[in-house]
Protein backbone atom coordinates (compact mmCIF):
# COMPACT_ATOMS: atom_id res chain seq x y z
CA UNK A 1 0.00 0.00 0.00
CA UNK A 2 1.39 3.38 -1.06
CA UNK A 3 2.32 5.81 1.69
CA UNK A 4 -0.25 8.54 2.28
CA UNK A 5 0.71 12.18 1.72
CA UNK A 6 0.98 14.68 4.56
CA UNK A 7 -0.74 17.51 2.70
CA UNK A 8 -2.50 18.08 -0.60
CA UNK A 9 -2.02 21.06 -2.93
CA UNK A 10 -4.48 22.48 -5.44
CA UNK A 11 -2.93 24.99 -7.84
CA UNK A 12 0.46 24.68 -9.50
CA UNK A 13 1.25 28.28 -10.34
CA UNK A 14 4.65 29.75 -9.48
CA UNK A 15 3.94 30.00 -5.74
CA UNK A 16 2.24 26.60 -5.52
CA UNK A 17 5.03 24.73 -7.31
CA UNK A 18 7.76 26.30 -5.23
CA UNK A 19 5.98 25.71 -1.92
CA UNK A 20 5.53 22.05 -2.90
CA UNK A 21 9.24 21.69 -3.72
CA UNK A 22 10.13 23.46 -0.46
CA UNK A 23 8.02 20.97 1.48
CA UNK A 24 9.53 18.04 -0.36
CA UNK A 25 13.04 19.30 0.51
CA UNK A 26 12.05 19.07 4.17
CA UNK A 27 10.72 15.51 4.01
CA UNK A 28 7.04 16.47 3.78
CA UNK A 29 5.13 14.24 1.39
CA UNK A 30 2.84 16.27 -0.90
CA UNK A 31 0.07 15.27 -3.31
CA UNK A 32 -0.70 17.81 -6.04
CA UNK A 33 -3.68 18.53 -8.25
CA UNK A 34 -4.38 21.24 -10.81
CA UNK A 35 -7.59 21.98 -12.69
CA UNK A 36 -5.60 21.78 -15.93
CA UNK A 37 -4.32 18.25 -15.30
CA UNK A 38 -1.63 18.49 -17.98
CA UNK A 39 0.17 20.87 -15.64
CA UNK A 40 0.31 18.11 -13.00
CA UNK A 41 2.01 15.73 -15.41
CA UNK A 42 4.43 18.44 -16.60
CA UNK A 43 5.36 19.25 -13.01
CA UNK A 44 5.91 15.60 -12.04
CA UNK A 45 8.04 14.98 -15.13
CA UNK A 46 9.90 18.28 -14.81
CA UNK A 47 10.68 20.21 -11.61
CA UNK A 48 9.38 17.45 -9.32
CA UNK A 49 11.12 14.60 -11.12
CA UNK A 50 12.96 12.36 -8.66
CA UNK A 51 11.03 13.73 -5.66
CA UNK A 52 8.36 12.09 -3.51
CA UNK A 53 5.68 14.47 -4.78
CA UNK A 54 2.55 12.59 -5.88
CA UNK A 55 0.55 13.80 -8.88
CA UNK A 56 -3.21 13.15 -9.11
CA UNK A 57 -5.79 13.97 -11.77
CA UNK A 58 -9.03 14.32 -9.76
CA UNK A 59 -10.12 15.80 -6.46
CA UNK A 60 -11.44 12.45 -5.13
CA UNK A 61 -8.04 10.91 -5.91
CA UNK A 62 -6.35 13.79 -4.09
CA UNK A 63 -8.44 13.31 -0.95
CA UNK A 64 -7.90 9.52 -0.95
CA UNK A 65 -4.14 10.08 -1.07
CA UNK A 66 -4.03 12.06 2.22
CA UNK A 67 -3.52 11.12 5.87
CA UNK A 68 -6.34 12.06 8.27
CA UNK A 69 -7.16 14.71 9.18
CA UNK A 70 -6.85 15.61 5.52
CA UNK A 71 -5.01 18.91 4.94
CA UNK A 72 -5.66 20.55 1.58
CA UNK A 73 -3.93 23.82 0.66
CA UNK A 74 -5.40 25.96 -2.11
CA UNK A 75 -3.07 28.14 -4.17
CA UNK A 76 -5.68 29.46 -6.58
CA UNK A 77 -6.89 32.93 -7.52
CA UNK A 78 -8.81 34.77 -4.80
CA UNK A 79 -12.57 35.22 -4.98
CA UNK A 80 -14.86 32.91 -6.92
CA UNK A 81 -12.11 30.36 -7.85
CA UNK A 82 -11.50 29.74 -4.12
CA UNK A 83 -15.22 29.35 -3.42
CA UNK A 84 -15.70 27.06 -6.41
CA UNK A 85 -12.78 24.84 -5.39
CA UNK A 86 -14.06 24.60 -1.81
CA UNK A 87 -17.47 23.47 -3.08
CA UNK A 88 -15.79 20.78 -5.19
CA UNK A 89 -13.89 19.56 -2.13
CA UNK A 90 -16.78 19.45 0.33
CA UNK A 91 -18.45 16.18 -0.80
CA UNK A 92 -15.17 14.30 -0.32
CA UNK A 93 -14.06 15.63 3.08
CA UNK A 94 -14.87 14.37 6.56
CA UNK A 95 -15.32 16.02 9.95
CA UNK A 96 -12.24 17.93 11.20
CA UNK A 97 -10.49 17.92 7.82
CA UNK A 98 -8.69 21.20 7.09
CA UNK A 99 -8.90 23.52 4.09
CA UNK A 100 -6.08 26.08 3.83
CA UNK A 101 -6.38 29.09 1.53
CA UNK A 102 -2.81 30.16 0.79
CA UNK A 103 -3.68 32.80 -1.79
CA UNK A 104 -4.25 36.54 -1.45
CA UNK A 105 -7.89 36.32 -0.41
CA UNK A 106 -9.70 39.28 1.10
CA UNK A 107 -9.84 38.91 4.88
CA UNK A 108 -13.61 39.42 4.90
CA UNK A 109 -14.00 36.47 2.50
CA UNK A 110 -11.83 34.47 4.90
CA UNK A 111 -14.06 35.38 7.83
CA UNK A 112 -17.10 34.16 5.91
CA UNK A 113 -15.32 31.00 4.76
CA UNK A 114 -14.23 30.14 8.29
CA UNK A 115 -17.81 30.43 9.53
CA UNK A 116 -19.14 28.44 6.58
CA UNK A 117 -16.71 25.54 6.87
CA UNK A 118 -16.87 25.36 10.66
CA UNK A 119 -20.68 25.09 10.37
CA UNK A 120 -20.04 21.93 8.32
CA UNK A 121 -17.70 20.42 10.91
CA UNK A 122 -14.56 21.27 8.94
CA UNK A 123 -11.66 23.54 9.80
CA UNK A 124 -10.41 26.52 7.83
CA UNK A 125 -7.10 28.38 7.72
CA UNK A 126 -6.60 31.59 5.75
CA UNK A 127 -2.87 31.75 5.30
CA UNK A 128 -0.94 34.75 4.05
CA UNK A 129 2.28 33.74 2.26
CA UNK A 130 4.88 36.34 1.32
CA UNK A 131 8.25 36.22 -0.36
CA UNK A 132 7.48 35.71 -4.01
CA UNK A 133 8.95 32.86 -6.03
CA UNK A 134 12.27 32.82 -4.19
CA UNK A 135 10.64 32.95 -0.76
CA UNK A 136 8.23 30.14 -1.57
CA UNK A 137 11.11 27.96 -2.71
CA UNK A 138 13.67 28.75 0.02
CA UNK A 139 11.58 29.96 2.95
CA UNK A 140 8.64 32.40 2.97
CA UNK A 141 6.96 34.38 5.69
CA UNK A 142 3.74 32.53 6.57
CA UNK A 143 0.80 34.14 8.42
CA UNK A 144 -1.89 31.56 9.29
CA UNK A 145 -5.22 32.34 10.95
CA UNK A 146 -8.62 30.69 11.13
CA UNK A 147 -9.87 27.69 13.13
CA UNK A 148 -7.53 27.49 16.16
CA UNK A 149 -7.84 23.71 16.43
CA UNK A 150 -6.25 23.39 12.97
CA UNK A 151 -2.95 24.93 14.03
CA UNK A 152 -1.48 21.89 15.86
CA UNK A 153 -1.95 19.91 12.62
CA UNK A 154 -0.14 22.53 10.51
CA UNK A 155 2.43 24.04 12.85
CA UNK A 156 5.27 21.62 12.13
CA UNK A 157 4.78 21.77 8.35
CA UNK A 158 4.56 25.56 8.11
CA UNK A 159 7.31 26.37 10.61
CA UNK A 160 9.61 23.83 8.94
CA UNK A 161 9.35 25.44 5.50
CA UNK A 162 9.24 29.08 6.67
CA UNK A 163 12.19 31.47 6.59
CA UNK A 164 14.32 31.50 9.74
CA UNK A 165 15.85 34.43 11.58
CA UNK A 166 18.08 34.79 14.64
CA UNK A 167 18.53 31.53 16.48
CA UNK A 168 16.66 29.51 13.81
CA UNK A 169 13.33 31.16 14.72
CA UNK A 170 10.67 30.49 12.03
CA UNK A 171 8.95 33.46 10.37
CA UNK A 172 5.61 31.79 10.99
CA UNK A 173 3.27 31.65 13.96
CA UNK A 174 -0.45 31.50 14.61
CA UNK A 175 -2.00 34.93 14.02
CA UNK A 176 -5.59 34.63 15.20
CA UNK A 177 -9.14 33.55 14.46
CA UNK A 178 -11.14 33.49 11.18
CA UNK A 179 -9.75 36.20 8.85
CA UNK A 180 -6.77 37.33 10.96
CA UNK A 181 -4.12 35.65 8.81
CA UNK A 182 -5.26 37.26 5.59
CA UNK A 183 -5.78 40.60 7.34
CA UNK A 184 -2.17 40.64 8.55
CA UNK A 185 -0.99 39.68 5.05
CA UNK A 186 -3.10 42.51 3.61
CA UNK A 187 -1.48 45.01 6.00
CA UNK A 188 1.92 43.59 5.03
CA UNK A 189 1.12 44.29 1.39
CA UNK A 190 -0.10 47.79 2.21
CA UNK A 191 3.15 48.55 4.01
CA UNK A 192 4.96 47.12 0.99
CA UNK A 193 3.14 49.68 -1.21
CA UNK A 194 4.24 52.43 1.17
CA UNK A 195 7.88 51.28 1.35
CA UNK A 196 8.15 51.03 -2.42
CA UNK A 197 6.64 54.47 -2.99
CA UNK A 198 8.95 56.05 -0.40
CA UNK A 199 11.99 54.52 -2.09
CA UNK A 200 10.75 55.76 -5.48
CA UNK A 201 10.39 59.27 -4.05
CA UNK A 202 13.95 59.16 -2.68
CA UNK A 203 15.12 58.03 -6.15
CA UNK A 204 13.18 60.88 -7.82
CA UNK A 205 14.74 63.45 -5.48
CA UNK A 206 18.25 62.19 -6.21
CA UNK A 207 17.58 62.07 -9.95
CA UNK A 208 15.41 65.14 -10.60
CA UNK A 209 16.68 67.53 -7.94
CA UNK A 210 20.30 66.48 -7.44
CA UNK A 211 21.02 65.20 -10.95
CA UNK A 212 22.59 61.97 -9.70
CA UNK A 213 23.29 59.17 -12.17
CA UNK A 214 21.80 55.68 -11.67
CA UNK A 215 25.29 54.43 -10.80
CA UNK A 216 25.65 57.08 -8.09
CA UNK A 217 22.19 56.30 -6.77
CA UNK A 218 22.95 52.58 -6.74
CA UNK A 219 26.02 53.24 -4.64
CA UNK A 220 23.97 55.43 -2.29
CA UNK A 221 21.30 52.77 -1.79
CA UNK A 222 24.04 50.20 -1.30
CA UNK A 223 25.53 52.36 1.43
CA UNK A 224 22.13 52.80 3.07
CA UNK A 225 21.63 49.04 3.01
CA UNK A 226 24.61 48.67 5.35
CA UNK A 227 22.83 50.62 8.10
CA UNK A 228 19.42 51.01 9.69
CA UNK A 229 17.65 51.05 6.28
CA UNK A 230 18.93 47.52 5.58
CA UNK A 231 16.09 45.72 3.81
CA UNK A 232 15.18 43.58 0.83
CA UNK A 233 13.60 46.52 -1.02
CA UNK A 234 16.63 48.78 -0.55
CA UNK A 235 18.86 45.90 -1.66
CA UNK A 236 16.95 45.25 -4.89
CA UNK A 237 16.77 49.00 -5.61
CA UNK A 238 20.57 49.09 -5.43
CA UNK A 239 20.73 46.21 -7.94
CA UNK A 240 18.08 47.67 -10.28
CA UNK A 241 19.84 51.03 -10.53
CA UNK A 242 23.12 49.30 -11.41
CA UNK A 243 21.61 47.07 -14.11
CA UNK A 244 22.49 47.96 -17.71
CA UNK A 245 20.42 47.42 -20.83
CA UNK A 246 21.80 45.76 -23.96
CA UNK A 247 23.23 49.11 -25.11
CA UNK A 248 24.93 49.65 -21.72
CA UNK A 249 22.43 52.35 -20.73
CA UNK A 250 20.69 52.07 -17.33
CA UNK A 251 17.73 49.73 -17.88
CA UNK A 252 15.59 51.50 -15.27
CA UNK A 253 15.52 54.65 -17.39
CA UNK A 254 14.03 52.70 -20.31
CA UNK A 255 11.06 51.38 -18.29
CA UNK A 256 7.65 53.03 -18.78
CA UNK A 257 6.63 55.03 -15.70
CA UNK A 258 3.16 53.49 -15.34
CA UNK A 259 2.76 51.21 -12.31
CA UNK A 260 0.52 48.18 -11.94
CA UNK A 261 -1.00 46.56 -8.88
CA UNK A 262 -2.94 43.48 -7.81
CA UNK A 263 -5.41 45.21 -5.50
CA UNK A 264 -4.23 44.41 -1.96
CA UNK A 265 -3.14 48.03 -1.46
CA UNK A 266 -6.69 49.15 -2.31
CA UNK A 267 -8.05 46.60 0.16
CA UNK A 268 -5.79 48.02 2.87
CA UNK A 269 -6.96 51.57 2.20
CA UNK A 270 -10.60 50.44 2.13
CA UNK A 271 -10.23 48.55 5.40
CA UNK A 272 -8.70 51.66 6.97
CA UNK A 273 -11.80 53.64 6.02
CA UNK A 274 -14.03 50.93 7.51
CA UNK A 275 -11.99 50.88 10.74
CA UNK A 276 -11.57 54.64 10.99
CA UNK A 277 -7.75 54.61 10.84
CA UNK A 278 -5.83 57.50 9.17
CA UNK A 279 -3.80 55.29 6.82
CA UNK A 280 -2.62 58.33 4.90
CA UNK A 281 0.79 57.17 3.65
CA UNK A 282 -0.37 53.83 2.26
CA UNK A 283 -3.43 55.51 0.75
CA UNK A 284 -1.18 58.00 -1.05
CA UNK A 285 1.03 55.15 -2.25
CA UNK A 286 -2.02 53.52 -3.86
CA UNK A 287 -3.14 56.81 -5.41
CA UNK A 288 0.40 57.44 -6.71
CA UNK A 289 0.11 54.24 -8.74
CA UNK A 290 -3.23 55.41 -10.13
CA UNK A 291 -1.68 58.76 -11.09
CA UNK A 292 1.26 57.03 -12.76
CA UNK A 293 -1.17 55.08 -14.93
CA UNK A 294 -2.42 58.35 -16.48
CA UNK A 295 0.67 58.44 -18.68
CA UNK A 296 -0.87 60.05 -21.78
CA UNK A 297 -2.70 62.69 -19.73
CA UNK A 298 0.49 63.51 -17.83
CA UNK A 299 2.41 63.85 -21.07
CA UNK A 300 -0.13 66.37 -22.33
CA UNK A 301 -0.26 68.22 -19.00
CA UNK A 302 3.53 68.52 -18.89
CA UNK A 303 3.36 70.73 -21.98
CA UNK A 304 0.52 72.91 -20.64
CA UNK A 305 1.24 73.22 -16.91
CA UNK A 306 4.85 74.29 -16.31
CA UNK A 307 6.18 74.28 -12.76
CA UNK A 308 9.14 76.03 -11.15
CA UNK A 309 12.61 75.64 -12.57
CA UNK A 310 14.54 72.98 -10.69
CA UNK A 311 17.64 74.47 -9.19
CA UNK A 312 19.81 73.00 -6.45
CA UNK A 313 22.93 74.83 -5.42
CA UNK A 314 23.34 73.68 -1.79
CA UNK A 315 25.60 70.87 -0.63
CA UNK A 316 24.57 67.72 -2.44
CA UNK A 317 25.91 65.18 0.07
CA UNK A 318 24.22 66.98 2.97
CA UNK A 319 20.91 66.76 1.12
CA UNK A 320 21.44 63.07 0.34
CA UNK A 321 21.85 62.60 4.09
CA UNK A 322 18.61 64.53 4.62
CA UNK A 323 16.84 62.23 2.15
CA UNK A 324 18.04 59.19 4.10
CA UNK A 325 16.68 60.69 7.32
CA UNK A 326 13.36 61.58 5.68
CA UNK A 327 13.06 58.11 4.19
CA UNK A 328 13.63 56.47 7.57
CA UNK A 329 11.20 58.80 9.37
CA UNK A 330 8.47 58.20 6.78
CA UNK A 331 9.10 54.45 6.97
CA UNK A 332 8.42 54.64 10.71
CA UNK A 333 5.09 56.33 9.92
CA UNK A 334 4.20 53.62 7.38
CA UNK A 335 4.63 50.87 9.95
CA UNK A 336 2.98 52.97 12.65
CA UNK A 337 -0.14 53.28 10.54
CA UNK A 338 -0.06 49.57 9.66
CA UNK A 339 0.11 48.65 13.32
CA UNK A 340 -2.72 51.08 14.11
CA UNK A 341 -4.76 49.13 11.55
CA UNK A 342 -4.01 45.81 13.21
CA UNK A 343 -4.78 47.19 16.65
CA UNK A 344 -8.17 48.48 15.45
CA UNK A 345 -9.00 45.20 13.70
CA UNK A 346 -8.03 43.21 16.78
CA UNK A 347 -10.55 45.21 18.81
CA UNK A 348 -13.25 45.12 16.11
CA UNK A 349 -13.04 41.38 15.41
CA UNK A 350 -11.94 40.12 18.85
CA UNK A 351 -8.56 38.91 17.60
CA UNK A 352 -5.68 38.52 20.02
CA UNK A 353 -2.92 39.65 17.68
CA UNK A 354 0.65 39.35 18.94
CA UNK A 355 2.26 42.46 17.45
CA UNK A 356 5.83 41.53 18.32
CA UNK A 357 5.37 38.07 16.83
CA UNK A 358 3.99 39.61 13.62
CA UNK A 359 7.10 41.78 13.31
CA UNK A 360 9.21 38.64 13.70
CA UNK A 361 7.17 36.87 10.99
CA UNK A 362 8.01 39.77 8.66
CA UNK A 363 11.69 39.76 9.64
CA UNK A 364 12.60 37.17 7.02
CA UNK A 365 11.25 35.62 3.84
CA UNK A 366 8.80 38.37 2.90
CA UNK A 367 9.06 41.43 0.64
CA UNK A 368 9.20 43.96 3.49
CA UNK A 369 11.83 42.04 5.43
CA UNK A 370 14.16 44.51 7.09
CA UNK A 371 16.44 44.96 10.07
CA UNK A 372 13.99 47.68 11.13
CA UNK A 373 11.45 45.02 12.14
CA UNK A 374 13.65 43.81 14.99
CA UNK A 375 13.14 47.23 16.58
CA UNK A 376 9.36 46.80 16.34
CA UNK A 377 9.56 43.40 18.03
CA UNK A 378 11.72 44.89 20.79
CA UNK A 379 9.21 47.70 21.29
CA UNK A 380 6.34 45.27 21.84
CA UNK A 381 8.47 42.93 23.94
CA UNK A 382 9.18 45.88 26.24
CA UNK A 383 5.54 47.08 26.26
CA UNK A 384 2.95 44.58 24.92
CA UNK A 385 0.23 47.19 25.49
CA UNK A 386 2.00 49.88 23.46
CA UNK A 387 -0.69 52.11 21.96
CA UNK A 388 1.40 53.54 19.12
CA UNK A 389 4.88 52.85 17.75
CA UNK A 390 5.70 56.56 17.79
CA UNK A 391 5.57 56.43 21.59
CA UNK A 392 8.13 53.62 21.88
CA UNK A 393 11.47 55.06 23.09
CA UNK A 394 13.48 53.96 20.03
CA UNK A 395 11.03 55.25 17.41
CA UNK A 396 10.32 58.44 19.34
CA UNK A 397 14.04 59.19 19.43
CA UNK A 398 14.60 58.35 15.78
CA UNK A 399 11.72 60.39 14.39
CA UNK A 400 12.49 63.43 16.53
CA UNK A 401 16.13 63.30 15.43
CA UNK A 402 15.06 63.05 11.75
CA UNK A 403 12.34 65.69 11.64
CA UNK A 404 14.55 68.67 10.70
CA UNK A 405 15.94 66.77 7.69
CA UNK A 406 12.47 65.47 6.85
CA UNK A 407 11.05 68.99 6.81
CA UNK A 408 13.90 70.29 4.65
CA UNK A 409 13.34 67.53 2.11
CA UNK A 410 9.57 68.01 1.89
CA UNK A 411 9.78 71.81 1.73
CA UNK A 412 12.55 71.81 -0.89
CA UNK A 413 10.65 69.30 -3.04
CA UNK A 414 7.47 71.41 -2.82
CA UNK A 415 9.41 74.54 -3.82
CA UNK A 416 10.92 72.72 -6.81
CA UNK A 417 7.66 71.06 -7.91
CA UNK A 418 8.77 67.48 -7.20
CA UNK A 419 5.86 65.38 -5.86
CA UNK A 420 6.39 63.47 -2.62
CA UNK A 421 2.89 62.11 -1.90
CA UNK A 422 3.97 59.45 0.60
CA UNK A 423 6.84 61.28 2.29
CA UNK A 424 4.86 64.51 2.71
CA UNK A 425 1.64 62.80 3.85
CA UNK A 426 3.71 60.95 6.45
CA UNK A 427 4.98 64.28 7.76
CA UNK A 428 1.46 65.69 7.82
CA UNK A 429 0.28 62.66 9.81
CA UNK A 430 3.15 63.11 12.26
CA UNK A 431 2.30 66.76 12.75
CA UNK A 432 -1.37 65.95 13.20
CA UNK A 433 -0.72 63.14 15.66
CA UNK A 434 1.57 65.26 17.83
CA UNK A 435 -0.85 68.24 17.97
CA UNK A 436 -2.92 68.50 21.15
CA UNK A 437 -5.52 70.61 19.35
CA UNK A 438 -6.66 70.33 15.73
CA UNK A 439 -9.18 72.52 13.85
CA UNK A 440 -11.87 69.83 14.06
CA UNK A 441 -13.73 72.04 16.56
CA UNK A 442 -14.68 74.31 13.65
CA UNK A 443 -15.58 71.26 11.57
CA UNK A 444 -17.97 70.06 14.30
CA UNK A 445 -19.53 73.52 14.48
CA UNK A 446 -20.07 73.41 10.70
CA UNK A 447 -21.69 69.97 10.96
CA UNK A 448 -23.94 71.15 13.74
CA UNK A 449 -24.85 74.32 11.80
CA UNK A 450 -26.05 72.58 8.64
CA UNK A 451 -27.12 69.21 10.03
CA UNK A 452 -27.68 69.54 13.79
CA UNK A 453 -25.06 66.80 14.29
CA UNK A 454 -24.16 68.05 17.82
CA UNK A 455 -20.76 68.57 19.40
CA UNK A 456 -18.93 68.00 22.68
CA UNK A 457 -17.45 70.83 24.77
CA UNK A 458 -14.00 71.25 26.28
CA UNK A 459 -15.55 72.48 29.51
CA UNK A 460 -17.91 69.52 29.90
CA UNK A 461 -17.27 65.77 30.45
CA UNK A 462 -16.78 63.61 27.33
CA UNK A 463 -20.02 61.96 26.28
CA UNK A 464 -22.23 65.02 26.74
CA UNK A 465 -23.53 66.39 23.45
CA UNK A 466 -24.78 69.86 22.60
CA UNK A 467 -26.58 71.57 19.75
CA UNK A 468 -26.72 75.28 18.99
CA UNK A 469 -29.47 77.04 17.09
CA UNK A 470 -26.89 79.00 15.05
CA UNK A 471 -29.37 81.09 13.00
CA UNK A 472 -32.25 81.41 15.43
CA UNK A 473 -34.49 79.70 12.87
CA UNK A 474 -33.61 76.02 13.06
CA UNK A 475 -35.09 75.13 16.44
CA UNK A 476 -33.47 72.97 19.08
CA UNK A 477 -33.85 69.54 17.38
CA UNK A 478 -30.52 67.70 17.18
CA UNK A 479 -29.38 64.82 14.97
CA UNK A 480 -29.29 61.42 16.57
CA UNK A 481 -25.69 60.66 15.53
CA UNK A 482 -22.31 62.12 16.34
CA UNK A 483 -19.77 59.73 14.77
CA UNK A 484 -16.45 61.25 15.78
Amino acid sequence: MEEKADIGFIGLGVMGRNLVLNMNDHGIRVAVYNRTVERVDEFIRGEAAGTKVVGVHTIPELIRSLKPPRRVMLMVKAGSPVKQTVEELLPHLAKDDIIIDGGNSNYQDSMQMAEYLESKGLRYVGCGVSGGEEGARRGPSIMPGGSPSAWPHLKEIFQTIAAKVGDNIPCCDWVGENGAGHFVKMVHNGIEYGDMQLICEAYDLMKSLLGMSPKEMSETFGSWNQGRLNSYLIEITRDILAYEDEDSSPLVENILDSAGQKGTGKWTAGAALDLGIPLTLIGEAVFARFLSALKEERQAASRELPGPAVDFSAGRQAFVDDIQQALYAAKIISYTQGYMMMRAASAAYSWSLNYGSIALMWRGGCIIRAAFLEKIKEAYDQDPGLSNLLLAPYFKGQILAAQSSWRRVVSRAAAMGIPLPAMSSALTFFDGYRRERLPANLLQAQRDYFGAHTYERLDRPRGQFFHTNWTGRGGEVASGSYNA
